[in-house]
C-alpha cells in the first residue's frame, strides 16, 4: 500500500508541476504568428476562392484582411467577401471573384505590377497574398459549356434591305477574350466573314449580319457553335422577296452569276433563272461586264441570250473583271443581278510557254465543240505543246463537212485563249474547224479538223413536276412535296408558288431556286386555305406549271406541329416590400415564351456570403409576384427565378442584386413594378405599370413618370400633377430616339422610392404597323373594333383591354380572332362601354394599338347598326295609282330591288285585302313592281290604301290617302274610262276626221272606225245634206275617205261635216321646184290650223332676227299686226293668219334673205373632219372629230337618232379651244348603232350634219355600207302654171322621201289657189 501511495503523489505532483508549467508559459506574451500562410491561387474569373491561414500569438492575435492595402469591408459589397474565424482559422471567401479590366474590359492584367494583392495583418504583422490569373488565351473556346437561348426565327428581308440574325446564349465560363468558337453555314455550305456577310461573337450573343441583300442569299441559315460536349446547333430560313421592279410587269433580277472556264481573254458566265409568277415569260438575258475597281458596266450581247450561259470573250489579259445579269421580257428588262466574284482573264497553261527554246510554236491539237445550243458553239482546243516564248495566238478556219473550202472567221480579232464562241453558224448544216498556233515568228501546221459539228435545238425546259401534296406544319407554315419531273434536263431546282383559295393571283413561296422536293412554306396566315404549284428550271428556262395541290388550311398539325423549347429566362427581380422576416418581390416573364405558355415560375434563394441555392418553392407559381418568408433581419440574401412550360423549366435567371432583410417602416409608398410598353410610334408610347405592394402610412393617391434618354441620368418628370391611373401616354418623342423610364408612387405623407428604371425603348413605329378601326359590320349590325396585326407569330395572343385594365371574360364584349386579325364586339352597346381600347399582340416586337370609343362615334355606329339591323326596303316610287281602260284602278309602286322571296300585303282602311274577285293582286321581281288592280272602283273605294312588304330582313311600308277632291277626280275619270269603254263595244272612231291636200289640189277628208262588222254603213253629211261618195268605201278596212277635188268659195265657210266640225280657209300647194342661195337650209312647207286661224311655217336649220323676212299679199307686203302676225324662232319662220275671212283670199309669198353679210360669215358651221358612214367593230372605241367655226364660238351638241347625247364615261364629249368638237364612245357595242349628228350654232346660225355608225360583232364580216340614193319627184297632175309661186332662198340638203340630197341651191314654191 505505502508504494501506490507513493506512485500517487508522485503522478499527482507531476501533472501539477505541468499545468502549473503551461499557465507560466501562457501568461509569457508573444508576438502574433502565421502557422500557416496564404498561398498563391490560380482561379477562374467569376468562380468562388476560399483563403486560408492559421496564426498564434499572445495574447490572441486580432486579424484584418487587406485588398491593395483598403481593408476588406463586406458590408461594402454585400454577397461577395465573407470573413470567418474558427478555432484559429482565418478565411476569407470571395464568391465571385472579378479580373480587374481596362477601359475596354476585355484585356486581363498580366503585369506583375498590376497584380491584385491581398494582405492579412496580424497586430501589425502582414502577410501579402499576390493572387494570379492566368493567361485565358491558351485555352481552347471548344472546352466551354456553351448553351442557345434566344434563336433566329424563319426570316423574310427584300433585296437591297438588310437583315441580322441572332442567337442568343449562356457560356460557361464567361470569359472576355475567350468567344465561343462559332461558323455560321448557308445551305450547308460554309460562310467566310466579309462585305456581304458580318459575322459576330460577344456579348452573350452570335451574330450574322447580310448588310446588302439578294436572292442569292436566300436559304437555309445553320448556326453551328463548339462546346465541350459536341456542338449546339440551329437552323431556320431565310427568304428574299424581289426589290420593286424598275419598270411594271418587268421580271426579277437573275442570281448566282458565276465565271467558269477562265482564260486569257475568254470566258463562260451562268445564272440562274427568276421566278415568273404574274410577269410576262422570260424572253432573254443581257449579261454585263465592268473592270475591277471601276464602277462602269459594259454590254456585253447586242441581243438578249436566252440560255442561262453566255461566252465572254475579247477580254483583257490580265485584268480583273465582275458580270452581272439582266432579265427581259415584253414589259422592260430587270434590276440587274448581284455582281460575281472577281476573275482575273490569264491563261492556265501560261507556265508551259518557258518550256523549250523552239521559235515557231506547234499544232493546236483536241479541236471540239464544249458548248453546243442553237444560238452559239464554243470551239476548245488544247494549247500547242512545246509553246515556244513569245506571245502566242492563234487563227481559226471554217467550212462547210466534206466540201475542204476553208474560211478563216477570226480575220479582225487576235485570240489569245483557246476558247471561241462562234455565233453566225446557219441551221442544218454541218461545220468542221481547224485551228493555227501563231507567234512573231510564223504560224503552225493546221490542227486536225474538227468532227464535224451542227447546231442542235435546245433541250428546251425540263417537264412539269408531278402530284404536289400539301400536309399541315405549323400555325403559320404548310409542307409541300412533289414528284421530281420526268425528264429533268440537267435540273437546277424548283420554285414553289401558292395563292389563297378564292383568288387569282399567285405568290412566289421561294426566290431561289430549290433542289429538293420537299419545302416548307412559312410566312401563312393561320386559318387562311392555300393551294399550291410547282414549277422545275434549268439553264433554258423553267417549265409548265405542275398540277395544284389539294386545298389545305393553315393550322397546326397532331400534338401542335411545334417542337416546343423551354422558356428564356426571367429578368428585372425587384424587392417590393419587406418586413424583417420576409421579403416581397417581383419579375418580368421572359421575352420568349418557347412555343407553349408560360404556366411554372420556381425561386431559388441563398445568403449572399454563401454559395448555395435554396428552393423557396417547390409548388409552381404562376403569378409574377412572390412572397419569400422564413428570412433573417439584417441579412443580404440574392434571388433567381426560372420559368416553366409544357417543354420544361428553363435556364435561371441572373441572380439578382444581393437584398438586405430590413422592415420598411417609411410613411411613403413603395416602388411601383412591372413598367411595360405599348402603342409604340415614332412620337408617342404608352407606358403602363403595377401599384406597390408597400403602400406607406396611407394609400397611394397617384404617380409621377419620369423620362431620361439613355445614358444621361438627368430624368425629367412628364406630369405635373399625379395620375391616379397606371397609365401614362407620352407624347413629344423624338423619333428614333432611346429612353428610359421609372415611376414613382405618392401618398399623403409624401413621394416614395422610384421604380427599377424600364428597359431602353425606341420611339421608332414597327414597319406596318396599323390602328384600330371601329365599324358596323355589313351583315349582322354589330358594332365592333378591330385590328390587323402586322407581325403574329404561332404563339401570339390578342390581348383586349379597356382603359388598359384587361378585359377577360366580360357578358359586354367578344372578342374573335382569325388569322392576323382580331375583333372585338359590343353585345349591347351604351354609354357605359365607352373609353380608351387597346390591344396587344402578345410573342411579337410590341405589336399594339388603341382607340377610344366617344359618344358620337357610338351614336353613328348605332344609327347605322339599327339602320342594318332593321333594313328598309328602298322604293323607286311609292304607290300611287293610275285609271286602266274599263274604269278599272291600278295601285301600284316600285321597288329598287326585290328577292323571288318577298312578301307583302295590301291595306285599305285597316283591313288587308287579298287576290280575288274584284282585286288582282301581283308583283314582278325583275321590275320591283307590286301592284293591285281595283275592277270595281266605286264610291266606297275612298280611304287610305297602304302596302307593307317584307323581303328577308327589310321592311318598308308606303301609304296613299284617296279622300275628297282627289278621289272625286279618280272617280270621275274611272267612270269615264268604264263608259268609254262600253262605247268602244260597238262601231266607234278610232281616228277622228281629218283633211290633206294631193297633188292634184284635191282636199281628202278621211277618218277610222274600229270594231265594224259587215253590217256597219257609212253616212257622210255637208251641214245636214248627206253626201254620197261615188265609190263605196270598203266597211271592213275600217277606212273611210271622201275626195273634194276643188274647193270653191262656199268650201271657205265653216261648215259641219259629221258630228266634227271642219274648218277649211285655204289649201296650200307644194311644187317641186327649186333655186339656189347662200343661206340655210328648210324643210318642207307645212299648212297648221290653230284656233286661231292659219298658220303658215318653213323649218330651217336656223332662224335669227337680223334675217330680212318679207311676206307679201298679191305681190303687197304684210306688215306684222293683230290680224297677220308674222315671226319665227330658231328653227323655222312662221306668219300667222288670225280669223281669215274672204279678204285674205289671193296669192303669198314669202322671201328671206340672210341680210348682212356678216351674218353668213360668223354663223356657226362645221369646217371639215366628219365622215358620212363609219363602220367599226366591238369593244373598239370610236372617236368623232371634227373641227367647228363661228363668231361668236358656237354651242355644240351632239344628236343619236334625234336624242341629245350627254357626256358619260361610256360617251365623252369635248370641246378644245372653241374649234375642235369630239364625241368618243369607249369600248362600243351593237346598241350604239345609229344615225348620229351633230348641231353647230350661234346667234348667226349654225349648220347640222349627220354621221352613220355602224357596229359589227367581233367574227362577222365587216357590213358594207350602204349609201342612200336620192329619189326623183313625180311631176304633179296639176299642171304647174295653174299655180302662182314665190320663192325663198336657202342653203344645205333637201328631203326627198327618206333621203337627204345635198344641194348647193334650193328654191322653195308656196301657191295659194284662189
Amino acid at each position: 500500500m505505502l508504494s501506490s501511495l507513493k506512485k500517487f503523489l508522485n503522478n499527482y505532483f507531476n501533472v501539477a508541476i505541468m499545468y502549473e508549467q503551461t499557465d507560466l508559459l501562457e501568461e509569457i506574451p508573444k508576438m502574433p504568428d502565421f502557422l500557416v500562410a496564404l498561398r498563391p491561387h490560380t482561379v477562374w474569373e467569376k468562380t468562388p476562392v476560399k483563403l486560408f491561414c492559421t496564426v498564434q500569438g499572445n495574447p490572441r492575435p486580432i486579424v484584418k484582411w487587406y485588398k491593395g492595402g483598403v481593408p476588406v469591408d463586406p458590408l461594402s459589397a454585400p454577397g461577395k467577401y465573407k470573413i470567418e474565424s474558427k478555432y484559429g482559422v482565418h478565411s476569407l471567401i470571395i464568391s465571385r471573384y472579378v479580373v480587374p479590366v481596362t477601359k475596354s474590359k476585355s484585356t486581363i492584367f498580366t503585369e506583375r505590377s498590376k497584380f491584385p494583392i491581398l494582405c492579412c495583418a496580424l497586430n501589425g504583422s502582414v502577410h501579402e497574398l499576390k493572387l494570379i490569373l492566368p493567361h485565358l488565351t491558351e485555352i481552347h473556346p471548344s472546352k466551354l459549356e456553351v448553351t442557345l437561348l434566344d434563336r433566329f426565327p424563319v426570316s423574310f428581308g427584300v433585296e437591297g434591305g438588310s437583315i441580322s440574325l441572332v442567337c442568343t446564349m449562356v457560356v460557361v465560363p464567361d470569359l472576355p477574350n475567350v468567344p465561343p468558337l462559332a461558323q455560321w453555314y448557308r445551305d450547308d455550305k460554309m460562310l467566310k466573314p466579309g462585305k456581304l456577310a458580318e459575322m459576330s461573337v460577344c456579348g452573350g450573343a452570335a451574330r450574322l449580319t447580310l448588310p446588302h441583300l439578294a436572292k442569292d442569299d436566300e436559304g437555309l441559315y445553320t448556326l453551328r457553335i463548339f462546346t465541350k460536349d459536341g456542338t449546339a446547333e440551329h437552323s431556320a430560313y431565310l427568304f428574299v422577296s424581289d426589290a420593286a421592279p424598275s419598270a411594271a410587269g418587268a421580271p426579277g433580277a437573275p442570281m448566282s452569276v458565276k465565271a467558269y472556264d477562265i482564260n486569257s481573254d475568254y470566258v463562260l458566265v451562268a445564272w440562274k433563272p427568276p421566278n415568273t409568277v404574274n410577269e410576262a415569260p422570260i424572253t432573254g438575258y443581257f449579261v454585263d461586264r465592268c473592270e475591277a475597281g471601276a464602277d462602269t458596266w459594259v454590254q456585253c450581247n447586242d441581243a438578249p441570250v436566252k440560255v442561262c450561259k453566255y461566252p465572254v470573250h475579247g477580254l483583257s489579259v490580265g485584268r480583273s473583271y465582275h458580270f452581272r445579269v439582266r432579265a427581259v421580257n415584253s414589259a422592260g428588262i430587270s434590276r440587274p443581278s448581284r455582281k460575281s466574284d472577281k476573275v482575273t482573264a490569264l491563261d492556265p497553261a501560261e507556265s508551259e510557254r518557258l518550256q523549250g527554246y523552239v521559235t515557231i510554236p506547234g499544232e493546236p491539237t483536241d479541236v471540239h465543240a464544249s458548248e453546243i445550243f442553237r444560238s452559239y458553239v464554243v470551239l476548245s482546243w488544247r494549247p500547242p505543246s512545246p509553246r515556244g516564248r513569245a506571245p502566242l495566238w492563234y487563227v481559226i478556219e471554217k467550212c462547210l463537212a466534206g466540201t475542204g473550202a476553208w474560211q478563216r472567221i477570226n480575220t479582225a480579232v487576235k485570240l489569245h485563249s483557246p476558247r471561241y464562241p462562234v455565233f453566225d453558224l446557219q441551221d442544218g448544216q454541218k461545220y468542221q474547224f481547224r485551228v493555227y498556233s501563231v507567234n512573231m515568228y510564223g504560224s503552225s501546221e493546221a490542227s486536225v479538223p474538227s468532227e464535224p459539228i451542227q447546231k442542235v435545238d435546245e433541250d428546251g425546259a425540263p417537264s412539269a413536276p408531278g402530284q404536289v401534296v400539301a400536309t399541315r406544319n405549323t400555325k403559320s407554315s404548310v409542307f409541300v412535296q412533289w414528284e421530281a419531273p420526268k425528264h429533268l434536263k440537267n435540273l437546277m431546282g424548283y420554285y414553289i408558288d401558292g395563292r389563297v383559295v378564292g383568288s387569282k393571283e399567285w405568290f412566289p413561296c421561294n426566290h431561289k431556286p430549290f433542289k429538293h422536293t420537299r419545302f416548307v412554306v412559312h410566312g401563312l396566315i393561320p386559318g387562311e386555305t392555300y393551294t399550291f404549284r410547282v414549277q422545275a428550271v434549268n439553264i433554258f428556262g423553267l417549265s409548265e406549271e405542275s398540277q395544284e395541290s389539294s386545298p389545305i388550311a393553315v393550322e397546326s398539325a397532331l400534338g401542335k406541329g411545334v417542337e416546343y423549347a423551354t422558356p428564356s429566362a426571367p429578368y428585372g427581380i425587384t424587392m417590393l416590400s419587406c418586413d424583417g422576416s420576409s421579403m416581397t418581390v417581383a419579375w418580368k416573364s421572359p421575352k420568349h415564351c418557347g412555343g407553349s405558355k408560360v404556366n411554372a415560375y420556381y425561386i431559388d434563394k441563398r445568403d449572399a456570403d454563401t454559395l448555395v441555392w435554396k428552393e423557396v418553392n417547390l409548388a409552381a407559381i404562376t403569378e409574377r409576384v412572390c412572397t419569400v418568408d422564413n428570412l433573417t433581419e439584417g441579412v443580404f440574401y440574392e434571388l433567381k427565378v426560372q420559368a416553366g412550360n409544357m417543354a420544361g423549366v428553363g435556364v435561371p435567371s441572373a441572380p439578382s442584386a444581393p437584398m438586405k432583410c430590413e422592415a420598411w417602416t417609411m410613411d411613403e409608398p413603395g416602388p411601383a413594378y412591372d413598367l411595360s410598353f405599348s402603342e409604340i410610334r415614332s412620337h408617342s408610347l404608352v407606358i403602363q405599370w403595377k401599384a406597390p405592394v408597400y403602400t406607406g402610412a396611407s394609400a397611394v393617391s397617384g404617380y409621377f413618370v419620369d423620362m431620361t434618354k439613355k445614358g444621361s441620368s438627368e430624368f425629367v418628370t412628364l406630369n405635373q400633377e399625379a395620375v391616379s391611373h397606371r397609365y401614362l401616354q407620352v407624347t413629344g418623342l423624338e423619333e428614333g430616339e432611346t429612353y428610359v423610364f421609372r415611376v414613382r408612387s405618392v401618398n399623403a405623407n409624401g413621394v416614395g422610392k422610384p421604380s427599377q428604371l424600364s428597359e431602353p425603348v425606341c420611339a421608332k413605329a414597327l414597319p406596318g404597323t396599323t390602328e384600330i378601326v371601329a365599324g358596323v359590320d355589313e351583315e349582322t349590325g354589330d358594332i365592333f373594333l378591330s385590328l390587323e396585326a402586322c407581325e403574329i407569330c404561332e404563339t401570339s395572343k390578342f390581348v383586349w383591354s379597356k382603359n388598359y385594365k384587361p378585359i377577360g371574360d366580360c357578358p359586354r364584349v367578344s372578342v374573335t380572332a382569325k388569322g392576323r386579325t382580331s375583333r372585338l364586339t359590343f353585345t349591347n352597346p351604351d354609354k357605359d362601354d365607352l373609353g380608351r381600347y387597346s390591344v396587344v399582340v402578345t410573342d411579337t416586337d410590341g405589336v399594339s394599338s388603341s382607340h377610344t370609343l366617344t359618344e358620337d362615334a357610338l351614336n353613328t355606329m348605332l344609327e347605322l347598326s339599327y339602320a342594318i339591323r332593321h333594313p328598309i326596303v328602298p322604293l323607286k316610287h311609292g304607290l300611287n295609282y293610275e285609271i286602266l281602260e274599263k274604269g278599272h284602278v291600278r295601285f301600284w309602286l316600285q321597288a329598287v330591288k326585290l328577292s323571288p322571296s318577298v312578301s307583302y300585303r295590301f291595306i285599305v282602311n285597316d283591313k288587308e285585302v287579298t287576290s280575288g274577285e274584284g282585286h288582282k293582286i301581283s308583283h314582278d321581281v325583275a321590275s320591283g313592281v307590286i301592284q293591285m288592280t281595283v275592277d270595281h272602283f266605286t264610291r266606297a273605294s275612298e280611304g287610305t290604301y297602304t302596302v307593307q312588304i317584307h323581303d328577308g330582313k327589310a321592311k318598308t311600308q308606303s301609304s296613299l290617302v284617296l279622300v275628297g277632291d282627289v278621289f272625286k277626280a279618280a272617280l270621275k275619270e274611272a267612270e269615264f274610262q268604264r263608259k268609254e269603254h262600253i262605247r268602244k263595244q260597238g262601231p266607234h272612231f278610232s281616228e277622228y276626221l281629218y283633211f290633206t291636200v294631193t297633188d292634184d289640189c284635191t282636199v281628202m277628208l278621211a277618218c277610222k272606225v274600229a270594231n265594224v262588222k259587215k253590217e256597219t254603213v257609212f253616212h257622210w253629211y255637208k251641214e245636214d245634206d248627206e253626201i254620197v261618195p261615188e265609190s263605196p268605201p270598203n266597211v271592213m278596212s275600217g277606212a273611210c275617205a271622201l275626195p273634194i277635188p276643188l274647193v270653191t268659195s262656199a268650201a271657205s265657210t265653216p261648215k259641219s261635216c259629221s258630228c266634227f266640225v271642219l274648218t277649211l280657209v285655204t289649201v296650200l300647194f307644194l311644187t317641186n321646184k327649186y333655186s339656189l342661195s347662200q343661206s340655210a337650209s328648210a324643210s318642207d312647207l307645212v299648212l297648221q290650223c290653230t284656233p286661231e286661224g292659219i298658220r303658215l311655217q318653213c323649218y330651217m336649220n336656223y332662224y335669227t332676227e337680223e334675217m330680212k323676212t318679207v311676206w307679201k299679199h298679191k305681190e303687197s307686203k304684210i306688215a306684222s299686226s293683230e290680224k297677220m302676225r308674222i315671226g319665227g324662232t330658231a328653227e323655222m319662220a312662221w306668219m300667222q293668219i288670225c280669223d281669215p275671212s274672204d279678204k285674205e283670199k289671193g296669192h303669198y309669198s314669202i322671201e328671206i334673205s340672210d341680210g348682212p353679210g356678216h351674218i353668213l360669215k360668223n354663223r356657226g358651221r362645221v369646217v371639215g373632219g366628219l365622215p358620212d358612214v363609219v363602220t367599226i367593230m366591238e369593244e373598239k372605241s370610236l372617236s368623232l372629230t371634227c373641227t367647228v367655226w363661228g363668231e361668236p364660238t358656237p354651242e355644240v351638241t351632239w344628236f343619236k337618232n334625234e336624242q341629245e347625247v350627254a357626256s358619260t364615261e361610256h360617251t365623252k364629249i369635248t370641246f378644245d379651244g372653241g374649234k375642235f368638237a369630239s364625241l368618243v364612245i369607249n369600248k362600243v357595242t351593237p346598241e350604239d348603232s345609229g344615225k348620229y349628228s351633230i348641231n353647230v350654232r350661234n346667234k348667226y346660225g349654225g349648220e347640222f350634219v349627220e354621221i352613220t355608225v355602224s357596229v359589227y360583232r367581233r367574227g362577222e364580216q365587216i357590213p358594207e355600207p350602204k349609201m342612200g340614193h336620192p329619189k326623183m319627184a313625180t311631176p304633179a297632175a296639176t299642171p304647174v302654171h295653174e299655180c302662182e309661186t314665190v320663192s325663198c332662198y336657202f342653203k344645205g340638203y333637201l328631203d326627198v322621201g327618206d333621203v337627204k340630197v345635198p344641194l348647193s341651191n334650193r328654191c322653195v314654191l308656196w301657191t295659194f289657189n284662189d
